[in-house]
């Protein structure tokens, strides 16, 4: 019998980069209840980052310039590299949106979501 392993509604069926972005967005939805103004930020999920760098980025916050508004990217391959579970990664996506909100913002992570670093 050949077919499906779960439902396409069944969490089970979302492949790894689908679940990553779903992380993301549940943590834009939780900063949104208290940060309106993320509604004009552009939300971003790559796999890795563009350039060679000595250390690598988990994120990356981009103002807004002319004609494109304020970016932030999260990269995938690099928070999954450094999580065991779903719950770690969980953590881990919202602590890297969190802290690129507030350099976005000018704030410091714990203005962001005070309860930034207590997970």
């Amino acid at each position: 019998m050949r077919g499906p392993v779960a439902p396409p509604q069944v969490p089970l069926s979302l492949s790894r980069a689908e679940s990553f972005r779903d992380l993301v967005q549940d943590s834009v939805e939780r900063l949104e209840r208290r940060w309106p103004q993320l509604a004009d930020v552009d939300f971003t999920v790559l796999d890795v980052p563009g350039s060679l760098e000595e250390t690598v980025p988990l994120g990356r916050a981009l103002s807004a310039a002319k004609g494109r508004p304020a970016q932030i990217v999260v990269y995938r391959r690099p928070v999954e590299i450094r999580t065991k579970s779903r719950d770690e990664r969980a953590l881990l996506v919202h602590e890297v949106v969190v802290e690129q909100v507030a350099e976005l913002l000018g704030l410091a992570p714990e203005s962001v979501d005070p309860r930034y670093g207590q997970d």
